[in-house]
């Protein structure tokens, strides 16, 4: 189902002229029209989804097969030395368009590298952790 208020819909449906780097009846890879770095590309699916919690869990291993599948392709076009692969849900961890999407960002080494996600390890106890893995242990 597509949302036709959704500006992801209309770029991954082809409703509005993008730089295309792949399409398939599933997802139309893009790129980034303000990208992080030179190659940065965003997979879009065609049906809307709001993010993770909402996408079918078929699609969602296309979306993974599919990120492989591109940046093996693109490294050596692009002579990248390294990809991130970013997917957020949700306001506070920096979604801003409500359409599930995975940016595939290349890296270079002599590059500044503006944007790399980062976050700063914390310190828990070896108590801390355990309470926190036997609450977080998800069972079969």
């Amino acid at each position: 189902m597509r949302d036709d208020n959704c500006i992801f819909c209309k770029l991954a449906n082809g409703d509005i002229p993008t730089n295309s780097i792949y399409e398939d009846d599933d997802f139309n890879v893009i790129l980034d029209a303000s990208p992080a770095m030179k190659g940065h590309a965003l997979i879009l699916p065609k049906q809307h989804y709001a993010n993770i919690y909402e996408i079918d869990p078929e699609v969602l291993a296309k979306v993974a097969k599919l990120a492989k599948h591109i940046i093996e392709v693109e490294t050596p076009i692009l002579g990248a030395d390294g990809y991130n692969l970013v997917q957020n849900n949700g306001e506070t961890a920096g979604q801003t368009v409500f359409h599930f999407h995975m940016h595939l960002i290349p890296r270079y080494k002599d590059a500044n590298n503006v944007g790399v996600v980062t976050w700063r390890q914390g310190e828990p106890s070896a108590d801390e952790q355990q309470a926190l893995c036997e609450k977080m242990k998800i069972h079969k």
